[in-house]
């Protein structure tokens, strides 16, 4: 399993990397690997062949995660005033990600959007609840819009007629969200055992696919210091999205 961080992008200010799907974001568990650690050891390697060393530890700001199972794009800054940057921007709308992803059954519309309102229970899961019922749950309003990039059909054998691929965004960045609202819009994730179902599951295991079918595949967003807009790709690298 490729378990190491590439750097795309880096200069004073902020980092680009790839995740690669089974790798925490960030983690508190001892011994555990995660990005952050790896891209601190990283700074700090830099910093001892440059002499800089009394600087003290090298500071890296959290801008967005990626679900420990979901490979793709990140961002990190620098320094405390560009990570803030960086998060207003995300904040704001004017950071922009998009997803791929591979889910189950053929939907209804090649574009459409779907607006639920989602909570983080106590098994550490989103869930959907109604608008109704979200004030007296702390839910928030989640939005999701996809594009159907194409449609796989399975032999006769398998649990399931069809599969899809997605392009996905969202303008809210809620705890599992693509997750969470494919999943209740019943076409859920492949790969995903903790929004997946019986039959979303055995396909899973029928077609090979290990880790959740999802990838942050595209990010764009202003430079905090100079302003330039900066703007990166990457292919998802899980075989399944190769086979559409």
């Amino acid at each position: 399993m490729e378990r190491s961080v590439e750097i795309l992008y880096e200069d004073e200010d902020v980092i680009v990397c790839r995740k690669p799907a089974g790798l925490a974001t960030e983690t508190a568990r001892v011994g555990q690997a995660d990005v952050a650690s790896e891209l601190k050891k990283g700074l700090a390697a830099r910093r001892r062949k440059t002499g800089k060393t009394r600087e003290g530890e090298p500071y890296l700001g959290m801008v967005h995660r990626l679900d420990q199972p979901v490979e793709g794009l990140l961002v990190f800054g620098k320094s405390r005033e560009v990570t803030a940057k960086l998060s207003a921007q995300l904040g704001g709308g004017s950071f922009h990600k998009r997803y791929r992803a591979v889910v189950c059954g053929e939907l209804p519309q090649k574009e459409g959007e779907l607006v639920d309102f989602l909570y983080k229970n106590r098994e550490n899961r989103a869930v959907v609840t109604t608008e109704q019922e979200a004030l007296s749950r702390g839910a928030r309003r989640a939005v999701l819009r996809y594009r159907v990039l194409g449609v796989r059909s399975l032999p006769a054998g398998s649990c399931e007629e069809s599969i899809s691929l997605l392009e996905i965004s969202i303008d809210t960045g809620r705890f599992h969200q693509i997750r969470a609202q494919m999943a209740h819009a019943g076409h859920p994730l492949l790969g995903d055992r903790k929004y997946g179902e019986e039959r979303s599951l055995l396909l899973s295991g029928e077609l090979g696919v290990k880790n959740v079918a999802l990838c942050a595949c595209e990010i764009a967003f202003s430079h905090p210091v100079t302003g330039r807009t900066l703007q990166f790709t990457a292919e998802p690298r899980d075989e399944i999205f190769g086979s559409f």
